[in-house]
């Protein structure tokens, strides 16, 4: 017998979006982390070299949110953005432009305190 899927109204959460060099992913969930709702890039009908303008960023995260909105009720959220891509900025603009309510953004992205070690000097 299958179980069925309840649909959860999640009032308030957290957006976390991956802004690489090749795509841009957004997923919604819940204060605790659990996922409501995830989007790419190639979700979307972007493919190529596409998937990495800032336009598909833009649209990726406007329809995940969207979504997140109509199906869940999601009224506020706290945004963690990580990744340097071309996709982050229109990615924070479609945030701003939605019905979330944004109540605190936070910049994830991995920093390097030493870097990888250089390579051995080269005999010739």
């Amino acid at each position: 017998m299958a179980i069925k899927k309840t649909k959860r109204t999640v009032e308030r959460g957290r957006i976390y979006i991956t802004a690489t060099f090749n795509n841009t992913l957004v997923a919604v969930t819940d204060e605790k982390g659990n996922p409501v709702v995830i989007g790419s890039a190639g979700m979307f009908g972007f493919a190529g070299t596409r998937k990495s303008t800032p336009y598909a960023a833009g649209t990726t995260t406007e329809s995940t949110l969207k979504k997140a909105v109509i199906n869940h009720g999601l009224l506020s959220a706290d945004v963690f953005v990580k990744g340097i891509g071309p996709g982050r900025e229109a990615a924070l603009r479609a945030v701003k432009e939605s019905a979330v309510e944004v109540t605190r953004l936070v910049d994830m992205t991995p920093i390097p305190h030493n870097g990888v070690r250089p390579p051995k000097v080269r005999r010739v």
